[in-house]
């Protein structure tokens, strides 16, 4: 390749950086399978996959992500610059003015997407669009509000394909779906507080860029050891949907993966509090990464035989 090719190819990788390209995939996969196992497990596999309308509010939502990284990038330069520098290096390449092209083009395309399936749809995709912004420009730089909003805003559009199934449901029945819900909350409680204590690691991890651009974050302004204890209450927590879970409601062969999660927790809690550095908030923060990503492809043990079905269809054809 010549020296324009090089550098066409370091732009796009640039820009799949910004959006942080890698995660797009797994938050569609987790739509799809909480929609098929979580939230409508009643109706048929295929029948969720051709579902037109939800490709719509799924599609629509990991653009609304990405450009959620792009606006988070936009105002996150300088503190990346000490916080990540590697990957801000790699981030330059492409300009400011491009991100915010990039930035209202996605958000453009999801307005129209929105508006193919029902006008709440856009409403709800407007104002997550809004907030999103919000968040990044002011809420993220304030204690404690800036750490719920990060987790709400990552549960959002799974509210969004929830609102999608139950919607449909005269008022009258939804009284036969008051264990469903249930269980619906349970997953989405888990799923909050591991965001949130990710959330409340990154604000150790990013310590001194946050402290240098002025971010009014939870160890800055009550100090470390307070952190450490509202993490540590917060992880205690996730045993309650967990309970839920396991012992009320009926996860199948998923029961390990909370099982599993809490032994890891467990070891989580004793480390952070022998954590000190940013490399060693770093390891914390991978291991939740680990526990959400796992927990996705995990969503499937709640009922495998789904899989063997769709095998066995696909065999037929």
């Amino acid at each position: 390749m010549n020296r324009k090719q090089k550098l066409l190819l370091m732009k796009i990788a640039s820009l799949f950086s910004v959006v942080r390209g890698y995660n797009i995939p797994i938050i569609i996969l987790a739509l799809y399978l909480s929609s098929i196992f979580i939230l409508a497990p009643e109706k048929r596999a295929l029948e969720v996959l051709l579902d037109f309308n939800l490709f719509i509010i799924v599609f629509a939502s990991s653009l609304t992500i990405a450009s959620g990284y792009i606006i988070n990038n936009f105002y996150d330069s300088q503190k990346d610059l000490i916080n990540r520098p590697q990957k801000s290096m790699l981030d330059r390449l492409v300009s400011q003015k491009t991100k915010l092209n990039v930035y209202f083009t996605l958000n453009f395309i999801v307005s129209l997407m929105a508006l193919f399936v029902s006008w709440r749809v856009f409403i709800f995709f407007s104002a997550y669009i809004f907030f999103i912004w919000f968040y990044s420009h002011k809420i993220k730089k304030y204690p404690v509000i800036g750490n719920l909003t990060a987790a709400v805003l990552a549960v959002l559009p799974f509210f969004a394909v929830l609102l999608y199934f139950y919607t449909r449901i005269p008022f009258e029945d939804i009284d036969n779906y008051k264990t469903q819900l249930a269980v619906i909350f349970a997953h989405a409680a888990f799923l909050f507080l591991l965001l949130l204590v990710r959330e409340m690691i990154k604000d150790l991890e990013n310590l001194t860029g946050d402290l240098v651009n002025d971010y009014n974050t939870i160890p800055i302004v009550y100090g470390e050891i307070v952190s450490k204890q509202i993490i540590t209450i917060l992880t205690i927590l996730t045993v309650f949907p967990v309970y839920v879970l396991i012992e009320i409601s009926d996860v199948g062969l998923m029961n390990i993966y909370f099982y599993s999660c809490l032994i890891i927790l467990i070891f989580f809690l004793l480390y952070l509090w022998k954590s000190t550095s940013k490399k060693q908030f770093l390891l914390l923060h991978n291991v939740l990464k680990f526990l959400i990503v796992s927990g996705v492809f995990c969503i499937v043990l709640i009922n495998p035989a789904v899989l063997w079905h769709g095998k066995r269809m696909l065999l037929m054809i």
